[in-house]
């Protein structure tokens, strides 16, 4: 989200900020002036998803082999030119930002409900204005990166500050993204995704430097002004008054600008008249309305350094503070490096690194120059220093200051603060690893907190992460902290549960699985879930108990999956990732399928016996899409015309799309007895050719009519159906015909975790975990027994 309002007003009130460069001739001179060394871009890919998003159809579920086809030729085109990509992803949500993110995931949630109005008003995709991209997009397009030969890197902590300190440390070329974060940091260039243009590689950069110059600070400033206009550490509301009165008192105007430009003018106007003629001779918080959000400030301050940069507006004693990014976790240039990181997510561990907080560093960063010009902004670095710099301050301003002591701000300020959740999960902490208290304005050693105790297993699990080589397994076993975003999910239709239900079993055995290693799951702390489904307002957490997994002669450890390579190691991988689909007694049927749908049967096989509300026209389906998908190309696919849009179907597309990170999840975590390129989506779902083979069984189409009269097709749909229906068979599941029921589910009640209730048409299997139907949201952390559920939903038959 980056720096409110700072992107508007750049764009209208400062062009000269932003210039139009192309890449080929930026990779040109950087070849020049650095022989021998490859023009590197860093890439923030979150920023860049929408972007990369070009396919029509974002609906269904997603145009996987599209998209993937969109990302190939994104690379090609940077290669060509001879420029390299560096991809970072973001890894977690930091604690101080949790709030942000629940924001937008409500947002997201009143979002979603006006696309399904629009679908069953119009039985069509809303336009591009209403763009919501398709679930596990995130996820897939580390794997397909890493498919095309890509350094992709998942980030420890927010991937902003890893993004501008790896092209900081690296001499990159620049950073490619859309956060005006990033004009903050004191790094490389600053590259627009949205105002790329491929064909030419033309683009805007945005240069800080002149921002500077527009606004009378120097770089060191942009920190302060950034925390003071609000940011996703520093809530915009903490200094609203502030703004105010410097607008009151600001008088030059700026022509073309629109109030919050003006406040923006007013503010840095502000910091080079005032906070900077009285540096050194008052205290921050004397000149400024902190209150009981001082340290917080200087948090949001801190999280703009980078290694080896120090801050004149952070004093002595808050050097503590400091370091909260600057953990250096140098995640794409070693991973494996012996520097003191911490094994954990938390945002709020302060690590120390050999590069960090000296006040004496006089470590040199690029700075982003001015095609045309080739001054530098002046660089203010010393906190004791009183020099009034011609960038910084006025002269002739030496005005009292006329506002901003605490005794003057008495408004309540919404903060996050960890007061105001009470953790009660038991933790283990590791003794190798140690953090600074970031409330403490003094450094006071502590042990870093992780699930587990096994540095070992630890250090390998932290490897797999930042490589981007699996998902959520590390998070479980530091933070014991996992979230999931938004999924195209209809709260109307109560007939279909939320993807958070439904895979919550299988989350609950590999929590099992990673954090009692081979021990008695039950002994094992919950897990914390931020999973969004329909009436979760997510104040806290879901506190979820990991499940024991059932196999004869116990669960084996994490060693033995991960690092034996043994004949026979690769067949007890499989018997646990099976195991953790409660799917053993038919581990031999699924494992006589051949990749890549020995997968794409687990997990059907898994979603029908789940929900009872799947028809043998949406087994149909899926089977049919999957077989079609491989002879088809991306061209074809994007050609594909819809007789109309059913909002089920849009559902359905989701939550199997949410069903293949789940596998990813669970490979992972048994130590990926599948090839990861069986779990992707382009080798087994689009959603436009799923969409349109549920039409069809919807219409009643014989199975010859969905696999296009293909007899090889025919033959190996009938194998891959009778081997979900078998399995499902075992587990006391018939699928039946949807037009043979349909009548019995006409009612609309309410879904799992809203407390109401309807009737239920399947059998749970208590003994083996909850059944979606009878899972409440979960226990909240408010609660004194962590321990005890929350109340059952109450599906009775």
């Amino acid at each position: 989200m980056g720096v409110r309002g700072l992107q508007g007003f750049v764009a209208s009130s400062c062009p000269r900020v932003c210039t139009v460069v192309n890449f080929k001739e930026l990779a040109e001179q950087h070849q020049s002036k650095h022989p021998g060394c490859t023009p590197t871009v860093v890439v923030d890919a979150m920023c860049c998803l929408r972007y990369w998003y070009i396919p029509e159809s974002w609906v269904c579920g997603g145009q996987w082999k599209e998209y993937f086809s969109v990302l190939r030729d994104f690379v090609r085109i940077f290669t060509d030119v001879g420029i390299k990509l560096v991809f970072f992803f973001d890894g977690m949500v930091e604690k101080e930002k949790r709030d942000v993110w629940v924001k937008r995931r409500l947002k997201n949630n009143r979002e979603i409900a006006r696309i399904f109005q629009y679908i069953k008003k119009h039985r069509e995709q809303p336009s591009r204005s209403m763009f919501f991209i398709p679930s596990g997009l995130a996820i897939f397009t580390r794997f397909a990166l890493k498919t095309l030969g890509q350094e992709t890197l998942c980030s420890l902590q927010e991937a902003d500050y890893e993004v501008a300190s790896y092209g900081l440390q690296n001499n990159c070329l620049g950073i490619l993204g859309e956060d005006t974060d990033y004009l903050i940091y004191d790094s490389c260039p600053y590259f627009s995704i949205s105002e790329l243009c491929l064909d030419s590689l033309n683009t805007v950069m945005f240069c800080r430097e002149k921002l500077c110059a527009s606004l009378g600070l120097c770089l060191a400033d942009l920190p302060l002004l950034a925390c003071l206009l609000g940011n996703d550490v520093v809530p915009e509301g903490m200094f609203e008054n502030f703004r105010y009165k410097c607008l009151s008192f600001y008088t030059s105007v700026k022509e073309n600008c629109d109030r919050r430009g003006s406040i923006i003018l007013a503010v840095a106007d502000h910091i080079a008249k005032v906070l900077r003629v009285y540096q050194g001779e008052k205290k921050l918080e004397e000149m400024l309305p902190l209150g009981p959000n001082k340290a917080l400030f200087y948090k949001g301050i801190a999280s703009y350094l980078l290694p080896g940069q120090t801050s004149p507006w952070i004093p002595p004693k808050a050097k503590a503070i400091t370091t909260l990014h600057m953990q250096v976790v140098s995640v794409g240039s070693d991973p494996e490096s012996k520097q003191q990181s911490p094994e954990s997510s938390d945002p709020e561990s302060k690590q120390e690194s050999p590069k960090s907080t000296d006040s004496e560093s006089k470590q040199e960063s690029p700075v982003c120059t001015d095609p045309e010009s080739k001054q530098e902004s002046p660089m203010c670095t010393d906190p004791e220093s009183k020099q009034e710099d011609p960038m910084c301050t006025d002269p002739e301003s030496k005005q009292e200051v006329p506002m901003c002591t605490d005794s003057e701000s008495k408004q309540e300020v919404p903060m996050c603060t960890d007061s105001e959740i009470k953790q009660e999960v038991p933790m283990c902490t590791d003794p190798e690893f140690k953090e600074e208290d970031p409330m403490n304005m003094e450094p006071e050693s502590q042990r870093q907190v992780t699930m587990v105790t096994d540095t070992e297993i630890l250090k390998v699990a932290r490897a797999q992460h930042v490589q981007a080589e699996s998902y959520l397994v590390y998070n479980i076993m530091a933070s014991g902290e996992i979230e999931c975003s938004n999924t195209l999910e209809d709260v109307l239709d109560q007939a279909l549960p939320s993807q958070a239900f439904v895979y919550r079993p299988v989350r609950q055995r590999v929590y099992s699985l990673l954090l009692a290693d081979g021990q008695d799951g039950a002994s094992c702390p919950p897990v914390q879930e931020w999973f969004v489904y329909s009436g979760n307002p997510l104040t806290h957490p879901d506190l979820v108990r990991p499940l024991q997994i059932s196999l004869p002669g116990g669960t084996p450890s994490l060693k033995l999956l991960w690092l034996n390579h043994e004949p026979g190691t690769q067949a007890r991988r499989m018997e646990v990732l099976l195991a953790c689909f409660d799917l053993s007694s038919s581990s031999e049927e699924l494992q006589a399928v051949e990749s890549p749908f020995q997968a794409l049967c687990c997990l059907l096989t898994y979603l029908f016996v789940q929900v009872d509300t799947l028809s043998l026209e949406d087994l149909h389906a899926f089977i049919a899409q999957a077989l079609c998908l491989p002879g088809k190309s991306a061209g074809q696919l994007a050609d594909l015309q819809l007789d109309h849009v059913d909002p089920r179907a849009v559902q359905l597309g989701s939550l199997l799309v949410r069903g293949l990170t789940m596998l990813l999840l669970v490979n992972s975590a048994c130590g990926s007895p599948w090839s990861t390129s069986d779990l992707m989506p382009w080798n087994l779902f689009d959603g436009k050719l799923f969409h349109e083979k549920y039409l069809q069984a919807q219409k009643g189409y014989s199975v010859e009519a969905l696999v296009e009269q293909n007899r090889a097709l025919l033959t190996h749909f009938h194998q891959l159906k009778s081997v979900v229906c078998k399995a499902c068979q075992r587990e006391d599941r018939r699928i039946a015909s949807r037009q043979l029921w349909q009548p019995l589910h006409s009612g609309r009640q309410g879904r799992p975790g809203s407390g109401a209730h309807r009737k239920s048409f399947g059998n749970s299997r208590s003994d083996q975990g909850q059944h979606w139907r009878e899972q409440g949201p979960g226990s909240r952390q408010q609660e004194s027994n962590p321990w005890r559920r929350g109340p059952s939903s109450g599906w009775s038959n």
